[in-house]
């Protein structure tokens, strides 16, 4: 990959030449090269600046020193050196851009020749945007909501955050895989040696060497900590198309479904839906003795927390969830429910299914409850594949515990 930075202060660009960016430019996985704006200009002062049409306070940046910039970057000579021809993709660091993300960088990534165009004072004058457009593809790219001196910085967190994920830079390409935002959610946390220090101990499960309940942990870690820190990822991130199973013909009826893991915000919902579930399973077995009946709104909460949990919505409405986590080598399906009016259409069937799929690959089988008198709830169990493992009771109310082997 070939990186062009323009900028008034090229120094600011140093730190490229350290750590991983800095051994792959030696190797020759990255060709960056950064030049100074000011050698484009053609006064004695090398002015790049001017005031701003229509007043205002700061200073502009000229069209004419950008303008001859990109004018040499563009010549044949650099496009066939860089990119078999082509013109390069142009990055703008500016508050008032999209807003830079893993997603973004993993598409830079795969980019041929990126080229930044570092801005300072108020800005570039919206002339040179505008004919770059016409000769190459343009992007204005904003770290955050707040307000720097100028694009350096913002082109070091972006050339950072794209060359490591090119083929090479990272020694280990495994360690992609599992970092914040890989797959929407933030990472989970992480310990080394010493086991015990300050009083403070490393996680039993991380000492375990159980490998299947360490990728548990890790996931119900990311989850919680997202679901802390940033529940804004959870609904973006997460939600996905929810398809029915193939061979439900209802599946149309059911309307347009996203499914996406469960935050603190969903609580309410998940509450409301439980009640609407299990009133109905309450009379079925003349006893309101059920958990879902009793729990409170701080119940549900740490429900979520402790169990990962997904709920289905349509078009907006929460009208679905289920829960699962691993229990020894089972995988412990809870609390699998869809609202009454949308009950016949596959829904429970497909939640179930997805349940499943979210286990690990070493679980030995999937282990859920119900209640002995829910017959149509049974009647899917065992069309699902389940068989009983052992009848039981809780305060009062007959249950049966349902056991499906993970082929």
């Amino acid at each position: 990959m070939r990186l062009d930075v323009f900028s008034i202060f090229p120094q600011y660009l140093q730190p490229l030449e350290l750590s991983l960016i800095g051994k792959a430019r030696a190797n020759g996985l990255l060709d960056l090269r950064v030049h100074d704006l000011r050698d484009w200009t053609h006064d004695r002062h090398r002015s790049v600046d001017d005031a701003p049409y229509g007043g205002g306070a700061g200073m502009v940046m000229r069209p004419e020193p950008w303008g001859n910039a990109l004018a040499w970057l563009l010549q044949p000579q650099q496009c066939a050196e860089a990119n078999e021809g082509a013109a390069p993709h142009l990055i703008v660091p500016s508050p008032s851009g999209e807003v830079f993300s893993q997603h973004v960088a993993k598409d830079l990534a795969a980019e041929p020749w990126l080229a930044f165009a570092c801005g300072r004072y108020e800005g570039i004058d919206e002339r040179v945007l505008d004919e770059a457009r016409s000769l190459m593809k343009v992007s204005v790219v904003s770290l955050g909501d707040y307000v720097l001196n100028g694009g350096e910085v913002a082109a070091l967190a972006i050339i950072e955050a794209v060359a490591r994920l090119v083929p090479g830079v990272i020694g280990n390409d495994a360690s992609l895989l599992e970092e914040s935002h890989v797959d929407g959610l933030l990472e989970y946390p992480v310990y080394t040696k010493p086991a015990q220090w300050q009083g403070r101990e490393v996680p039993e499960v991380l000492r375990s060497g159980d490998h299947g309940a360490i990728k548990s942990w890790r996931t119900s870690q990311a989850l919680s900590r997202t679901a802390q820190r940033r529940p804004d990822l959870l609904a973006a991130a997460s939600a996905k198309d929810f398809r029915l199973d193939d061979d439900d013909p209802a599946g149309k009826e059911a309307g347009n479904l996203k499914i996406a893991a469960a935050t603190d915000a969903d609580a309410g919902e998940i509450l409301t839906l439980s009640l609407a579930c299990w009133v109905p399973e309450g009379r079925a077995h003349d006893s309101f003795a059920i958990p879902a009946l009793n729990e409170t709104l701080e119940g549900v909460r740490a429900a979520v927390d402790q169990w990962p949990t997904w709920v289905l919505r349509r078009d907006g409405r929460l009208v679905g969830s289920v829960r699962a986590r691993r229990a020894g080598e089972h995988w412990d399906i809870g609390r699998l429910m869809v609202a009454p009016d949308l009950q016949g259409l596959g829904l429970g069937r497909s939640l179930l299914r997805y349940a499943e799929q979210t286990a690990p690959a070493d679980i030995s089988g999937f282990v859920l409850f119900t209640g002995a008198s829910s017959e149509a709830n049974l009647r899917m169990y065992t069309k699902a594949g389940y068989q009983l493992l052992q009848r039981s009771e809780y305060q009062g109310v007959p249950t049966m515990e349902l056991y499906k082997p993970n082929l």
